[in-house]
């Protein structure tokens, strides 16, 4: 039985990724933008690379390392895309990382997901800190994050080297509060 939590939000069910997401994960990541504005998507992303993903992510929640969710829509259950926090356990924090579908952008899927998350790393997961970045070219993904109330915390210059570039990165950070009543 899978023990891997499902969050909701009011448009979203954030669950497991399951084998039979397999064909719908590889259509949404065969995109070359997907891969563009991520950091460990491939391009080409092959159907072998989404059942790859689907079989690790039952191991990596039961060895504490991550909590990865297929992001849906709670109506239909169409998959619009992945949103994931890989913990730091001994440090009490995550890195939360994320991608929707281009075909689904600019309608608040990515800011919900976020929010959501963070919730359930602090509440029930007993983070203190989540962080998160993206290529500076990404300034989208920026929005999401301090809409969902990070803060910005600094420019990593020429941090990543993708696809034959060095990749300024932009780090944001959000805390849980003091008395675990929230985030500041």
């Amino acid at each position: 039985m899978d023990h891997r939590p499902v969050l909701t939000t009011e448009r979203l069910l954030l669950r497991p990724f399951s084998p039979d997401d397999a064909p719908h994960l590889a259509r949404l990541c065969a995109d070359r933008e997907i891969a563009s504005t991520t950091l460990l998507i491939p391009h080409p992303y092959t159907l072998e690379d989404a059942r790859s993903f689907i079989r690790t992510q039952t191991d990596a929640w039961e060895q504490g390392t991550a909590a990865v969710f297929a992001v849906t829509l709670r109506e239909t259950g169409e998959l619009l895309g992945a949103i994931g926090l890989h913990l730091e356990r001994e440090h009490h924090r995550a890195e939360v990382g994320y991608w929707i579908g281009t075909a689904h952008w600019n309608r608040g899927f990515a800011t919900e997901s976020v929010k959501a998350v963070v919730r359930f790393g602090f509440e029930d997961l007993g983070l203190h800190r989540i962080h998160a970045h993206h290529f500076d070219r990404n300034p989208s993904s920026g929005r999401v994050l301090l809409k969902a109330g990070f803060e910005f915390e600094g420019t990593l210059r020429d941090h990543v080297f993708k696809w034959g570039a060095y990749e300024d990165c932009r780090l944001y950070g959000i805390v849980r509060g003091v008395e675990g009543e929230g985030t500041r």
